[in-house]
């Protein structure tokens, strides 16, 4: 199919020669077209330019885009969408003064959504799943990451990521997955950490490798759960595999996690609402891109990442939106970028690089999205009429988003 948006009034993150990604200062700059046109031809965008010179082009939809802004979908590069059920038992039980802690220690928290998926069958799995695959896809996201780690046995897990990489084969959004059975410790290892670590290594990994479950692996690297040793051995048996390092530090407690990531040479490291010096110092030079996550610092009313310190000291970020049934319930791109302005003093260039280039890093897709560049995938957000793109972080409440289309499909039909 071929789609021409024309009279567009603003298009956004265009890129004629497509960048990895963007660290510090970089991220200050949003390049744009003013009164311009896109071409998409299939799955691809095929040109784009202003429209005074508008060439004539074959096209099987035009849309004319007066008023409205463009830009590319959002790529959301931390995301457990695939689980079972709901927790909003323990949203309340936090109400009532319960921290995450007391609630895991309890039975509740990766446990519990643990104990519902293992009991629940891949084609239901795959239901609840879709039916939030298709709320973020209308939400602008066209790429997503989706990780295991709510089945904590071999069988479970290995449905999680089945169900994951179904959904990507069946929708046009791009799904990247990832193995994390050491999210947590499972009831019958609870004396036997280091026995639920040998047996992820010995019998998880290559039963994933072996079905081509994942591109990434994790590993919880907190207090509580596993340490910088348990994430030594976890990734140096993983890299047998060839599985890239995604990991979850720094969320309560900077116990090494960001050192141990950047050795291990790490896509991302995630979480970072604590930080300290000695991990922004190993960060530098690194490849390794700082993940932030506001909405579930929004949930659960806890630090937020300190983004300004990340991006001033001249290193890149990425925003996710970590929607699990526990800690995130959402996974509404639209107010991550909008809390990274509010909450965390991102400027709204720096959000919106943060969400599509960096977040497509932080995925290993940045050659194919995040960017306006020929080439890239036929993946937009057309806006409402907005009077800039400010409007889209400053107006955090309201829904301004009129189509999208993914991987050249049209998300949204009109009634």
């Amino acid at each position: 199919m071929k789609i021409l948006l024309t009279h567009i009034k603003e298009l956004l993150q265009v890129r004629d020669i497509p960048v990895e990604r963007l660290c510090g200062d970089q991220m200050k700059i949003l390049p744009t077209i003013k009164n311009a046109w896109l071409y998409l031809v299939n799955d691809k965008i095929d040109d784009y330019g202003t429209m005074d010179a508008l060439p004539n082009l074959e096209t099987d939809k035009i849309i004319n885009c007066s008023g409205r802004t463009v830009l590319p979908t959002w790529c959301d590069s931390h995301s457990h969408l695939v689980y079972a059920g709901n927790r909003e038992q323990e949203f309340v039980d936090r109400i009532n003064g319960f921290s995450y802690q007391e609630i895991a220690a309890n039975g509740g928290g990766i446990i519990h959504s643990a104990k519902k998926l293992q009991a629940t069958s891949e084609q239901d799995l795959f239901s609840q799943s879709e039916n939030r695959l298709n709320e973020v896809m209308r939400l602008g996201t066209g790429a997503i990451e989706i990780k295991s780690g709510y089945g904590l046995t071999l069988d479970a897990e290995l449905k999680m990521l089945k169900v994951a990489k179904k959904l990507g084969e069946k929708h046009p959004i791009k799904v990247q997955t990832t193995f994390l059975g050491a999210h947590a410790v499972p009831p019958e290892f609870k004396n036997n950490k280091q026995g639920y670590l040998d047996h992820i290594c010995n019998d998880m990994l290559p039963k994933v490798a072996d079905e081509k479950l994942a591109t990434f692996i994790d590993i919880f690297c907190e207090k509580g759960y596993f340490t910088v040793a348990d994430t030594h051995q976890l990734l140096v048996a993983a890299k047998k595999y060839n599985l890239i390092p995604k990991i979850h530090v720094n969320q309560f407690n900077a116990i090494g996690g960001v050192v141990a990531g950047v050795q291990h040479q790490a896509l991302s490291v995630d979480h970072l609402e604590v930080l300290t010096d000695d991990d922004l110092l190993a960060l530098k030079g690194s490849k390794t891109m700082p993940v932030a996550l506001p909405s579930c610092s929004y949930f659960l009313s806890i630090p937020y990442t300190p983004a300004r310190k990340i991006i001033d000291a001249g290193l890149p970020l990425a925003l996710a939106t970590d929607y699990n049934p526990g800690s995130t319930p959402s996974g509404n791109m639209n107010f991550v970028v909008a809390t990274a302005c509010i909450k965390m003093k991102l400027t709204p260039e720096e959000a919106i690089n943060a969400a599509t280039i960096n977040g497509a890093y932080a995925m290993d897709i940045s050659g194919s999205h995040g960017s306006i560049s020929k080439g890239k995938s036929a993946s937009v957000i057309i806006t409402k009429e907005i009077p800039s793109y400010a409007y889209l972080p400053y107006s955090f409440g309201s829904n301004l988003i009129e189509q999208v289309i993914i991987n050249g499909q049209l998300m949204i039909k009109k009634i």
